[in-house]
């Protein structure tokens, strides 16, 4: 064997081993939280009372409310869940889903929204629950601008849970809340 062919073989055994560990998407050995159940006590049917501001981010002060109802079931042994929010008050109706995934090797959940209206799935929201919180945020544009939103979910109660959505047009320096619900357990999900 000579000496360029066996420099080329260690060459190439030491190249693909450093493009491996520059390519790795995993995370160093850090205690995670297995957050795959974060969403468990969210199974079931629910009232849901909504308040959502008209024109978010222009000063307004006009929101309009709707009441219906939610139901969430839990997807793929609880690696995902689809909810469908189905209200309506004097500003019309909003038919929604959001299918959340969760993600195993970031330990993370994304929150997929789609409105009946448009058809179309918007950007996911990434995040996690911490201390009984979540927090899910995002980059969408807003009238032609780049804005960053932030989901944020906490029940005061097992039968009694908040979501708010806020934008920020300043980088996230301040927030303005556009999107109130809470729900109220109606009755448990039979799967």
């Amino acid at each position: 064997m000579s000496a360029a062919f066996l420099g080329l073989i260690v060459a190439f055994s030491f190249s693909g081993t450093a493009g491996q560990a520059a390519t790795s998407n995993k995370r160093p050995d850090v205690e995670m939280r297995d957050g795959q159940n974060d969403f468990d006590f969210e199974i079931g049917m629910w009232k849901t009372q909504l308040k959502r501001l008209v024109k978010p981010l222009t000063g307004s002060t006009t929101w309009v409310e709707y009441m219906g109802t939610t139901k969430v079931s839990k997807v793929w042994n609880g690696k995902a869940n689809l909810v469908e929010l189905d209200v309506s008050g004097p500003a019309g109706k909003i038919e929604a889903l959001s299918l959340r995934l969760y993600n195993p090797e970031s330990r993370q959940w994304s929150l997929n929204f789609s409105n009946s209206a448009g058809g179309t799935i918007a950007i996911p929201s990434i995040g996690e629950f911490k201390n009984g919180r979540g927090e899910f945020y995002n980059q969408e544009t807003l009238y032609g601008r780049s804005i960053f939103v932030r989901f944020v979910i906490w029940c005061s109660n097992a039968d009694s849970c908040h979501f708010e959505q806020a934008f920020s047009g300043d980088g996230g320096k301040t927030w303005e809340v556009n999107w109130i619900a809470t729900d109220t357990r109606e009755k448990k999900l039979i799967r």
